[in-house]
């Protein structure tokens, strides 16, 4: 069965960058949907990006100009590039998959879209 594996999180300080990757097992080609949701504590889980396997991406707001969303399809890997952090972004960063594709612009940052979760990866900026 697909498995999702995060890595990357971390401490940073304002003003720092991460990236993090989610590696994706046994996966075969064909349509998807990935995203990167993140929840901070007591606070819903939120869509930070997201992208289908023909390119198309979704941001947050919040994300827009400082966080990239890619796919590395040799290597079944997700990414989230993420520069200019800001305390506001420490949270708990999962990466969530639909194998069967979505409307990435739609519902591409919707939680209730994706049927496969990575266990998470933390990522804590300091003032």
């Amino acid at each position: 069965h697909v498995q999702l594996v995060e890595s990357g999180g971390g401490s940073v300080q304002t003003g720092g960058s991460l990236r993090l990757s989610c590696a994706v097992s046994n996966y075969t080609a064909g349509s998807y949907c990935m995203g990167w949701f993140r929840q901070a504590p007591g606070k819903e889980r939120e869509g930070v990006a997201a992208i289908d396997d023909d390119g198309r991406t979704s941001y947050a707001f919040s994300a827009k100009g400082r966080f990239t969303v890619s796919v590395d399809n040799a290597k079944n890997t997700l990414y989230l590039q993420m520069n200019s952090l800001k305390p506001e972004d420490t949270a708990m960063y999962y990466c969530a998959a639909n194998l069967r594709g979505c409307l990435v612009v739609v519902q591409g940052r919707s939680p209730s879209h994706y049927n496969l979760w990575g266990q998470g990866t933390q990522v804590t900026v300091s003032s």
